[in-house]
């Protein structure tokens, strides 16, 4: 096949002729500044058909957190006011209960639910910008919420895995803002129970919460079935927290050998096109490209990467071919992301998730991806 009918069969076909196609990394963003042109693409479709004035859930939050990283390599001061509008509407808070008896950490969508960490990944994106302005107005309810939280005798707040991506971070940037070494502590003891839980040390991966572990929980298949989305929580969770993890933290080794242990397992999983299937071990369980793992897998490899963590000669080509597809495939002429799988905890069977299947999270992480992917050639 020509070179020529190769790469049209990848962007028609998208995850069956695609896969024979993407062999090696392409030149596409191969310069900072297509990079930075393919953050703004992105960003510019996503901020003028979505109002800022949105709730602080998780789903919505997530985009912030990526939309952070893209105002620190752009500096495009419109991004910063987009996160400070939203953060403002939503009075730099979570769930607003002011009732601490009532507080639960099960699931939940109600103001009662301030200690179920989907509420509290706002907190992370405050901190942020509190150190871009340092009003302890901006921090306050996340102190009052997280200080609270420590106070209990519990620790089987993080029983999902995406706990750990919505949380973890808020722990270490509050540590920054307070010099508080209590957050990394209770941070260790939250993650340890999850890790007791969720982890499988022999596939170096995280199942998506304790309903799925192996064998209670099989795939089509009857392999072990690791979630995309949830596994790219966690790397992208330990990519975030030793961001700004202190060198001589106690646990700091841990978390930097869980995160190169998890770069190791998802090496060998990405399919030659570039992407993750949602179905890590299983792709025939629901084959085809999905942007969210993809993304967060993206940006926690080059995260390592810039930041010495792992080896480039070895991750880097896994890293650009994930780049390729975000910014090829998933990435619609007009700035709109697809190919995002929608809100769920599972890799659903079946599932249709295309060209216009798309969400606040996963134009998050690709802005996570994008960020790493600028400072990687900006260097």
């Amino acid at each position: 096949m020509k070179l020529k009918n190769c790469v049209t069969g990848l962007l028609m076909t998208v995850g069956l002729a695609l896969g024979g196609c993407a062999t090696s990394p392409s030149n596409e963003g191969s310069s900072r500044a297509a990079v930075i042109a393919a953050i703004d693409k992105v960003n510019g479709y996503w901020t003028a058909r979505t109002p800022a004035q949105e709730s602080p859930f998780w789903n919505v939050a997530a985009y912030h957190t990526g939309n952070i990283e893209a105002y620190r390599v752009t500096g495009n001061e419109n991004y910063r006011r987009y996160s400070e509008t939203w953060a403002e509407y939503n009075q730099w808070m979570g769930a607003k209960s002011t009732d601490k008896a009532n507080w639960k950490y099960s699931y939940g969508e109600t103001a009662d639910h301030v200690l179920f960490g989907d509420w509290q990944i706002c907190f992370q994106v405050y901190a942020d910008l509190y150190q871009l302005d340092k009003d302890p107005r901006k921090i306050a309810r996340a102190r009052e919420v997280m200080e609270y939280q420590m106070s209990t005798p519990n620790k089987d707040y993080w029983w999902w895995v995406d706990g750990l991506y919505m949380v973890m971070p808020v722990m270490t940037k509050l540590y920054k803002a307070t010099g508080n070494r209590r957050y990394l502590d209770k941070m260790y003891e939250y993650y340890s129970h999850a890790n007791s839980i969720m982890y499988d040390p022999q596939e170096r991966l995280y199942y998506r919460d304790a309903r799925y572990v192996y064998p209670r929980h099989k795939s089509v298949n009857g392999k072990k079935d690791f979630w995309s989305r949830g596994d790219g929580w966690a790397f992208a969770a330990l990519a975030r927290v030793l961001s700004d993890l202190p060198q001589d933290d106690t646990h700091r080794g841990e978390y930097v050998a869980r995160l190169q242990d998890m770069a190791a397992a998802l090496l060998p999983l990405q399919q030659p096109a570039g992407y993750w299937t949602r179905s890590l071990i299983d792709p025939a369980h629901a084959p085809g490209p999905e942007t969210s793992g993809t993304a967060f897998f993206t940006y926690g490899l080059l995260w390592g990467i810039n930041n010495g963590l792992l080896p480039r000669d070895r991750y880097l080509p896994a890293a650009q071919r994930g780049w390729r597809y975000l910014t090829t495939v998933a990435m619609q002429p007009d700035g709109k992301l697809g190919y995002v799988q929608p809100i769920g905890d599972r890799a659903i069977p079946g599932q249709v998730v295309d060209q216009n299947s798309t969400s606040h999270f996963g134009v998050g992480a690709f802005l996570l991806a994008g960020a790493e992917m600028a400072r990687l050639l900006g260097q």
